[in-house]
């Protein structure tokens, strides 16, 4: 295939790396013909790690970086002073149009900075927001924001509902993508203060299909496609999500190991009980990408392992195909936000 899909990824990020981090990029190029990774980090670690796996030599490049981004380090000056990290060399990729995308399990703070000042803002767009699907009992929902800004205003939760919208539509292929904001009741004189001001905005937008507010208990029967909120809020949702559902699949093993007769039935439902749970594993959905980018960045959880590296470099496929950065900007456009020109 002459035309890949481009993907910079971050090979040093992550408590897991250099390992899980090629391994996804492998497993990614073995099953998606239209992706190229280019694995950025330390050079022999990353080709050693290489060496154990079968793949198309021509999907894969490693660009060498002399340098790591720690978790722990502050974000804007890590970005200032090391020029030669896997994280800034990565994100250099997009901003000069080499790759289509960027994706890293490595330092939240310092992709969020380099999102910004490195690959940029879309002219128009207030504040990127990061944005992963969660599982739901209809199928999952965008949770935006989830990280990326903790004191938001109305104004960039109308933004996110957008962009959601956008996002849903084309890249999951849901129609007229309901909206609805996090609330802590249904009616519509509930909330604090950034609730209460946001919800007529969002009422009286046009372009989005607003079902009004949704409470915590009902985002995992599907109530809303695209769940707004702010990243505080979005971020304690996720983390419940994640430990809930481990929590609960421990439980579940444990009850079956409690006696013959619960050892005879889990061998009957295994199957069964195996995809149902499957379906409501985040690591089946890739990472959380950072909306309202000149270029795609995909952030996903520092403890990841193979199959999430996999899944958020194979989603870039369809976020690039689709053009949602340009659909945004269109968005915009017709706002009045910005004008048509470049």
């Amino acid at each position: 295939m002459s035309e890949y899909i481009k993907v910079a990824v971050d090979a040093m990020g992550g408590d897991n790396a250099p390992q899980e981090i090629v391994k996804g990029a492998v497993e990614a190029v073995n099953e998606g013909s239209k992706v190229k990774v280019y694995l950025v980090g330390m050079k022999e670690a990353v080709e050693r790690e290489l060496s154990g796996h079968t793949y198309p030599k021509e999907q894969i490049e490693v660009v060498p970086a002399s340098e790591i981004i720690e978790t722990a380090e502050p974000p804007v000056m890590a970005i200032r002073k090391k020029k030669d990290s896997s994280l800034v060399k990565a994100l250099n990729l997009v901003k000069d149009g080499t790759c289509d995308a960027y994706v890293s399990a490595g330092s939240t703070g310092a992709t969020l900075v380099g999102g910004q000042v490195i690959v940029g803002r879309i002219k128009g767009v207030e504040r990127p927001p990061l944005a992963p699907l969660i599982p739901t009992a209809t199928g999952c929902s965008l949770l935006i924001d989830c990280g990326a800004n903790v004191d938001a205003r109305p104004s960039h939760l109308v933004q996110f509902a957008k962009m959601g919208s956008v996002y849903m539509e084309h890249v999951m292929g849901i129609k007229n993508p309901k909206v609805g904001i996090v609330n802590i009741g249904a009616e519509e004189e509930k909330g604090n203060a950034l609730v209460k001001e946001t919800f007529p905005l969002l009422k009286n937008c046009p372009d989005i299909n607003f079902i009004g507010s949704v409470e915590a208990r009902d985002i995992p029967a599907g109530a809303a496609d695209v769940v707004v909120c702010e990243a505080f809020t979005g971020n304690v949702i996720l983390k419940t999500y994640e430990g809930v559902g481990s929590t609960l699949i421990s439980k579940v093993k444990e009850g079956m190991m409690t006696s013959l007769r619960s050892k005879i039935g889990a061998l009957l439902v295994k199957p069964a009980l195996k995809q149902t749970l499957k379906a409501f594993d985040l690591e089946q959905y890739g990472g959380a990408p950072m909306l309202g980018l000149k270029g795609l960045v995909v952030k996903t959880h520092g403890s990841s392992k193979s199959i999430e590296i996999k899944n958020s470099i194979l989603q870039c496929i369809t976020f690039t195909e689709q053009q949602i950065s340009e659909k945004i900007k269109q968005m915009l456009q017709a706002d009045g936000i910005v004008s048509g020109e470049k």
